[in-house]
């Protein structure tokens, strides 16, 4: 007895994994959860039991939640969230890709190459791993397939590409990442006693993230390529004018090209353009990418009263879960700390072998397995606050954390057989397409990103040495 009473906060871990995996909701497991074992912890103390329990820290949950409504950070959540669901109702994404297919389908491998260029922009526009999948998996899955492309080589390229919204920001992932380790890194420095810490922005892991999901793309592209030289009858080239026809397209590519190219990549530019340059913080960006998605919209000739309900609609949807969640991790986090939680990490991360390196192989080992089981938004709000200071406290760059992690994420949504990303495809493709092929395909991309993140942990300035510069 006692001894599960001094590992309370790996029993209350263990059993909110054991609840989510029973498929409740995630916002009110965390707090239910949390709940119940506050209650535990009351009642034994009131009986008089010794228990590793600190019944006044729960006094702190109205600041908390204070701090949640007050976090300025957090409003780029739902103007993010509302510049990705416009794009997708502004369809800029059929346009975009239909002029892509246009430009490299005659090439060997072209129509896979079209994907992954646009995937690429979808990620830095929406942000969103499961809405890029399904709107790729709908849109080029059919042709590609009626193009004679092996089933396996056009899954495993749209479900790869979908995860790029993980890494390459405006991600949202990065968003809540970075609050949350924002607030990882200041406690670690307090605990290290330096009352004067220095601060992670959003913006520095927006920076951090570009050249990795950059290299990522490139190794995308190369792959692909190099495969279509290979083997030629997975990847053929397409005749332009049967495409054309296809497409219902006369004349020139050049206007579709541009219509289609250049909007997307001003909204990028005008989002991570004023980030990077200093014009503006995060959030403030975020407001110009949904300003700048309402007006492609317009411009398109979709902006009607059904679409503009459906588009907020779903916004406050996607907002509510990320603040409720949010908040039940709050509460979660509080009771693991009433039990000790953070000075028990400290200890078994002290006692493990290969010290901070060690510790860290292991953090990641159990992030890339709760990929499979939880959604990032429940990783980053119930993982990192429990390993994240401990870790910074060690001496880990928080920015290079920030981005093994998000890469480490990528790479369970793309694994088999319970990768996110291959629900959310098999969600759309037609019963021809076996779910065995998609496995298949995902395994060489897979590959590139474990690669990715080997290079990171070799070469920490991958990931450090733009935001050191800007």
């Amino acid at each position: 007895m006692a001894v599960i009473l001094d590992f309370m906060p790996l029993v209350l871990f263990a059993a909110v994994c054991g609840v989510l995996m029973l498929g409740y909701p995630v916002a009110l497991s965390l707090a239910g959860t949390a709940l119940a074992f506050a209650g535990i912890g009351y009642a034994l103390t009131s009986f008089g039991v010794d228990v590793p329990f600190e019944p006044h820290m729960m006094g702190a949950m109205p600041n908390r939640l204070y701090g949640i409504m007050t976090n300025t950070t957090l409003l780029a959540v739902p103007l993010f969230v509302l510049m990705g669901v416009l794009l997708e109702k502004s369809r800029v994404a059929e346009t975009l890709l239909d002029a892509m297919a246009m430009a490299f389908g005659s090439l060997r491998g072209g129509l896979g190459l079209s994907v992954i260029i646009v995937g690429m922009l979808l990620a830095a526009s929406t942000g969103i791993v499961g809405a890029t999948v399904v709107t790729m998996g709908l849109l080029s899955l059919p042709t590609m397939l009626k193009r004679g492309y092996s089933p396996a080589l056009a899954t495993g390229t749209i479900c790869a590409t979908g995860t790029l919204g993980q890494i390459i920001p405006p991600s949202i992932a990065l968003v809540l990442l970075g609050d949350v380790l924002s607030n990882a890194y200041q406690q670690a420095q307090l605990s290290m006693g330096v009352w004067s810490p220095k601060t992670l922005s959003i913006g520095d892991l927006f920076i951090g993230a570009l050249v990795p999901g950059l290299i990522l793309v490139v190794a995308y592209i190369v792959y692909l390529l190099v495969l279509a030289w290979l083997k030629p009858a997975s990847a053929p080239a397409v005749d332009r004018e049967e495409l054309k026809a296809e497409l219902n397209h006369q004349g020139s590519i050049w206007p579709l090209l541009l219509k289609g190219l250049v909007p997307p990549i001003l909204l990028i530019v005008a989002v991570l353009g004023s980030i990077l340059g200093g014009f503006a913080t995060p959030t403030e960006a975020s407001a110009v990418g949904a300003f700048g998605a309402l007006v492609l919209a317009a411009a398109n000739r979709r902006v009607s009263f059904t679409m503009l309900k459906e588009t907020l609609y779903s916004t406050a949807q996607v907002t509510s879960m990320v603040f409720l969640i949010l908040i039940g991790a709050a509460l979660f986090s509080l009771v693991f700390r009433a039990y000790g939680g953070e000075e028990l990490v400290t200890s078994l991360f002290e006692s493990m072998p290969g010290g901070v390196v060690g510790a860290t192989i292991i953090v990641m080992l159990v992030i890339f397995l709760l990929g499979f089981i939880l959604d990032f938004i429940e990783i980053t709000f119930v993982v990192v606050p429990i390993v994240g200071p401990v870790l910074l406290a060690m001496g880990i760059d928080p920015i290079w954390f920030g981005i093994m992690i998000a890469v480490n994420l990528q790479t369970s949504f793309l694994t088999p057989p319970f990768g996110f990303a291959l629900f959310y495809l098999r969600g759309v493709t037609p019963p021809s397409v076996p779910t065995s092929a998609i496995y298949k395909g995902v395994i060489p991309f897979i590959l590139l990103q474990l690669g990715m993140l080997l290079a990171l942990s070799l070469f920490p300035g991958i990931a450090t040495w733009l935001p050191s510069v800007m």
